[in-house]
């Protein structure tokens, strides 16, 4: 694939922000699925880590899942997530990588990654893993906010 070619071939990734973990997803180049990746621990190695992968995958956007609570409030998290995002965005300059970061609402996003483990037929002790409930809950974030996108073109 000559380099014109992968320009056009972007992605975005999605994150599920946490206090000791980070969940990733990756979209296709179509923009319409998402994949879980993996997780990150949300360590001092941690803006190193996502650089590799936005190159290597090319992601031109990366959505933050944002917590509020059920009455639209700003929660505790919200703050962390709001700093983390500036210190991504601060680091993204530095590198000269032109991504754009934008937030979509996590709410159950976790309890759903949770039931959805539980009836795939995952064994309990994979299921008790949590940095698997981070990945699965970056990739509801981002197929929903590729859904909405998706669905706001379309219509």
């Amino acid at each position: 694939m000559n380099k014109s070619e992968s320009e056009t071939e972007t992605k975005f990734m999605g994150i599920d922000f946490g206090e000791r973990r980070i969940g990733i997803s990756v979209s296709d180049s179509g923009k319409k699925y998402s994949f879980n990746r993996d997780y990150l621990f949300n360590d001092k190695d941690l803006l190193g880590k996502l650089e590799k992968i936005i190159v290597s995958e090319n992601v031109e956007r990366i959505i933050i899942g944002y917590p509020v609570s059920l009455k639209n409030r700003l929660t505790d998290l919200t703050e962390k997530v709001d700093d983390f995002a500036e210190a991504l965005k601060q680091f993204l300059l530095i590198k000269k990588l032109n991504v754009e970061i934008a937030f979509f609402d996590e709410r159950f996003t976790s309890k759903i990654a949770e039931r959805s483990l539980l009836i795939s037929g995952i064994k309990k002790s994979k299921r008790k893993e949590k940095g698997l409930v981070d990945s699965i809950s970056a990739q509801m974030i981002l197929q929903d906010y590729l859904d909405r996108m998706n669905n706001s073109t379309s219509g």
